[in-house]
């Protein structure tokens, strides 16, 4: 896709989506940018201070990892489409997270080389570059969360949303949101983001990125949540009917293993 080609999609997202909250700014000038003829690398690099550059996706060498190739050289191969553009995004809001993934993707690959088979940490890098969210919230939300008591979590504590954040970081996640529909699930960071810390995102970066590591990742700490369950997130989830979607609003599988 020409960038010429992918001005028309970046225009059309509703940067004022609760979902792009995080990201609006650098959206926004990134879309302005592309609107004038520049190219995703370029938009991109002229919307805010990032510790790397974003190149075309032709500097990849063939057969370079691409995790690698960012260890490197400092510079993030990005193609023409939504998918690198949401990720440079995530770039700019998080440089922090993003280059600590990234240090953890190269020390995966020095360790045990690239492989046809990921192992379970970079497994667990990709998934939280791509479908991660962070949440802050009072803690009966976050139990009801891990339990999968979608009732519980959406309308008996319904009015604790109100002191409670959700933030995407992954960007195919977002990617997907730009045309909104209502299985789009995150994977939910366990770790739950300190309330000391408040709305101040760029402490949420320095936060994540000291939290992050090989054996935390390993452990896979993640719990599902379709996003468009988020109370204020969808006006269709007003109506407690919304969450009876057992397809959707799935419930915890018991373990029979463990079950007595």
């Amino acid at each position: 896709m020409e960038a010429q080609g992918l001005n028309p999609a970046t225009a059309a997202i509703d940067w004022a989506a609760p979902w792009f909250a995080p990201l609006a700014a650098e959206g926004r000038a990134a879309g302005q940018h592309l609107a004038h003829g520049h190219a995703v690398p370029q938009a991109l690099g002229m919307s805010g201070a990032c510790p790397v550059r974003f190149v075309p996706q032709t500097e990849l060498p063939a057969g370079t990892a691409y995790e690698q190739f960012i260890f490197d050289t400092g510079a993030v191969p990005t193609r023409e489409n939504l998918h690198d553009f949401f990720n440079g995004l995530c770039w700019l809001r998080f440089p922090l997270t993003k280059q600590r993934l990234n240090r953890l993707q190269a020390a995966q690959i020095a360790a045990d080389g690239v492989r046809d088979v990921r192992g379970p940490v970079r497994d667990a890098l990709t998934l939280f570059d791509e479908n991660a969210a962070l949440l802050q919230a009072p803690q009966p939300v976050w139990n009801a969360l891990v339990e999968r008591d979608w009732t519980a979590l959406f309308v008996t504590l319904r009015p604790l949303w109100s002191q409670a954040r959700l933030v995407l970081f992954g960007h195919a996640l977002l990617e997907k949101l730009v045309v909104p529909y209502k299985s789009i699930t995150a994977h939910v960071f366990r770790e739950a983001v300190p309330a000391s810390l408040g709305d101040d995102l760029t402490a949420w970066d320095a936060w994540l990125a000291q939290t992050l590591n090989a054996p935390l990742l390993a452990s896979k700490p993640f719990t599902p949540l379709p996003v468009l369950g988020v109370p204020g997130w969808w006006a269709a989830n007003n109506d407690p009917a919304y969450y009876a979607d057992a397809q959707v609003f799935r419930p915890r599988r018991i373990d029979n293993s463990t079950a007595s």
